[in-house]
């Protein structure tokens, strides 16, 4: 490993193990949860972001083969990476949506049995969420 992969991993350990740290000897406050939380958020996300731009990003040089042939690989990964994350977060999102949309349809069901198909159309948009990411997924892997 070089030497820059390692001050990364590094970086990524300690901004999981220092909000630990400030949660476990801080003040026995309600307002630690958050501070914790948000430093390793941020600090997490930050670094894990400056991480891939240093380990993905590739100098291009147009006049060897070699650095077009480390383009096209990258540029592959990156649609794969694209790919995995719009499938991702759309089923994470729709699932958020679905959670809150059947509880609601439940209750009310359990009121009034006559809107069990009213109910189940807002429950089936939340999934349509999902759905609509699964055919961007596959729109973005069909041009790979």
């Amino acid at each position: 490993m070089t030497v820059g992969k390692i001050i990364v991993f590094s970086l990524l350990v300690l901004s999981i193990l220092v909000p630990f740290r400030m949660y476990f000897k801080g003040e026995r406050t309600k307002s630690r949860y958050k501070v914790s939380l948000a430093f390793n958020t941020v600090a997490f996300f930050g670094i894990l972001l400056t991480a891939s731009l240093f380990l993905f990003g590739t100098s291009v040089n147009a006049e060897t083969e070699a650095a077009a042939a480390a383009a096209v690989s990258s540029a592959t990964g990156m649609g794969y990476l694209a790919a995995a994350l719009v499938t991702g977060l759309s089923c994470i999102g729709g699932g958020i949506a679905v959670a809150s949309a059947a509880s609601a349809a439940l209750g009310a069901i359990s009121e009034d049995s006559s809107i069990l198909g009213k109910s189940l159309i807002f429950v089936g948009l939340a999934e349509g969420v999902c759905l609509y990411g699964l055919i961007i997924s596959f729109m973005i892997l069909g041009q790979l």
